[in-house]
């Protein structure tokens, strides 16, 4: 048996960690389970489906409560099995043959761009993590991804330069992954501009990493097609029930949101020194202290490349902030 391509060549995408783990802020998961009362309603609507039967094909009534939460018609959505699947059928619609990225950023990208036998061209971020003259590198491009806030340095990225790329004509996948964190969004550029694809997801702020439900935000053509060449059924009842309850009772989102910035300015603020400003619920730090935490049972995000020696520190509950900053002054030869 030959495979047409060696695995090895896209890289490989591997987050988690040997040993035991008593404290996880590795995979920018949200640190609170959702309510006991939402759970208890999603089952209950479950529990009155037939299971028997295949649901919607487009997941239809979660596309309206989508689009209603945005003010949007449900034309204009598509949800996918997470943000992943909807990354990789975005990179199927247009021609040309590469991507545009600009690293450091969600590594993704560049796998699912390799996946499909595109060219990856990387833009780098400036030293402060802002975008460079992307719009210069866009020819040929079959799609330019832009992540705001950037996972993993937490920045947002600037609005004037964001619109220059669009101008270019030119697909753009704008990773809205992190953006209730942020409370900035560029979704009001859709109605300019018809080559946007604005990607959300439920796993972060909503905490339903476990139920794998991404959507894109953009225009009928594009939402036309990509619903065109997704598998049917792509998104399972069960995960589009649970989603649609979070939805309906979102109140307990803004909760946790408040909660996760109130603790990211306070670990900004201790870190001070070796960390970057976030609008996304983690933070970039500039300690070379992976395995010194995972020793004690604290799991991170070890970076490579250009951000070799830093970690990636997911925000989590007060108690699990309170061990990291304990033994990160341990870790600094602080008391």
């Amino acid at each position: 048996m030959r495979f047409r391509r060696s695995i090895e060549e896209f890289g490989s995408y591997n987050p988690y960690v040997k040993g035991e783990v008593r404290i996880r802020l590795d995979k920018n998961e949200c640190p609170f389970d959702i309510p006991d009362e939402v759970k208890e309603e999603a089952l209950r609507r479950i529990k009155g489906a037939e299971w028997n039967r295949y649901p919607n094909v487009n997941s239809d009534s979660l596309r309206e409560k989508i689009a209603d939460l945005h003010g949007l018609d449900m034309r204009n959505v598509v949800v996918g099995n997470g943000g992943d699947e909807l990354i990789a059928l975005s990179l199927k619609l247009f021609e040309g043959d590469k991507v545009v990225i600009s690293s450091p950023t969600f590594g993704m990208y560049s796998f699912y761009s390799r996946l499909e036998g595109l060219g990856v061209v990387d833009v780098p971020l400036r030293e402060d993590f802002s975008l460079r003259d992307v719009e210069n590198h866009v020819d040929g491009a079959r799609l330019v991804v832009i992540c705001s806030p950037n996972n993993p340095t937490g920045n947002l990225q600037d609005r004037e330069h964001v619109e220059r790329v669009l101008e270019t004509g030119v697909p753009v996948l704008l990773d809205e992954a992190y953006a209730e964190f942020s409370q900035k969004s560029f979704l009001d550029l859709l109605s300019e501009h018809e080559n946007l694809i604005v990607l959300r997801t439920f796993s972060k702020a909503f905490g339903l990493a476990a139920a794998r439900v991404g959507y894109v935000l953009t225009s009928e053509r594009i939402a036309e097609r990509l619903l065109s060449i997704k598998s049917p059924f792509n998104v399972n009842f069960f995960s589009m029930k649970i989603a649609e309850t979070a939805l309906d009772n979102r109140r307990y989102v803004e909760r946790i949101v408040s909660y996760i910035v109130e603790e990211r300015e306070r670990i900004y603020e201790q870190l001070r020194d070796c960390a970057y400003p976030s609008e996304a619920n983690f933070l970039l730090v500039r300690l070379d202290a992976y395995d010194f935490l995972l020793e004690r049972g604290i799991a991170v995000r070890r970076l490579e490349g250009r951000l070799k020696g830093h970690i990636r520190v997911t925000v989590g509950r007060r108690e699990e902030n309170d061990a990291l900053l304990k033994a990160l002054r341990e870790f600094r030869g602080e008391r």
